[in-house]
């Protein structure tokens, strides 16, 4: 599958609940990290998503939050997964930045050139990358 999103994970469903209109779904990834997908309840069934299947999820480096400090705060973005910058490529006027997680994934954000001098971003820095449930696109294979 080609897809501009940079963020492809591959990973299997652990739980699915359904809704009157959405449901969420849980993906294990291979290093432990879960990320949860909120889509329509006509999705699941199109998609025929279930527990066990293997699933590609999507993300758009764009919708990738970095955390440096959380300062004492609690955010409500469902997925917030912690590593450590391995890559930063700065252009004129955002950044790209490489987050390795524990297991080995790779997540890339794009952010702008402000907040990478802002966060102080570095390579090998701990940083959590958050994205809300919502931006998460899944793929099966047919």
């Amino acid at each position: 599958m080609k897809t501009s999103a940079r963020n492809q994970f591959t990973g299997t469903v652990n739980e699915v609940l359904i809704g009157t209109v959405n449901a969420e779904v849980h993906v294990g990834l291979k290093g432990g990290e879960t990320i949860v997908a909120s889509i329509t309840k006509e999705s699941v069934e199109t998609l025929a998503i279930k527990t066990g299947m293997e699933i590609i999820v999507l993300v758009k480096a764009p919708q990738i939050i970095l955390v440096t400090d959380f300062g004492g705060y609690r955010v409500s973005a469902r997925n917030q997964l912690p590593g450590s910058v391995t890559k930063i490529i700065p252009g004129a006027v955002n950044t790209e930045v490489d987050i390795e997680l524990k297991g080995g994934e790779k997540v890339t954000a794009t952010v702008t050139n402000d907040s990478v001098e802002t966060l102080g971003l570095r390579k090998g820095q701990s940083v959590t990358a958050i994205f809300k449930a919502g931006a998460v696109i899944l793929a099966v294979a047919d």
